[in-house]
């Protein structure tokens, strides 16, 4: 081996690999699993993103975990209204 020539580093090539979009169907890459999770991008427009940001400090927490629980908190609210349309509550006006 040549002077100055650095010895591989198999940790940060075996990390790497496992990045890969072609490696391991548990990746990084947008779409494809996580463990348990997918991962998404989502693209935003540059004043959207700096909404984001204030809002964010403002709630004293990060824009990837505000968006996530927003999200979060959309799907959970998705879901209500589509058991609502399933299952519509009695009302006077469906009285048989």
């Amino acid at each position: 081996m040549e002077q100055g020539e650095a010895l591989p580093d198999r940790e940060l090539e075996s990390y790497l690999a496992a990045l890969s979009p072609e490696g391991d169907p548990e990746s990084t890459g947008s779409g494809r699993r996580f463990g348990g999770s997918q991962v998404y991008q989502l693209r935003m427009s540059l004043m959207a993103n700096e909404q984001l940001r204030e809002i964010a400090a403002h709630n004293q927490t990060s824009p990837l975990a505000l968006a996530q629980e927003w999200v979060m908190q959309r799907l959970e609210w998705e879901a209500q209204q589509l058991n609502n349309r399933r299952w519509p509550t009695a009302s006077p006006d469906n009285q048989y």
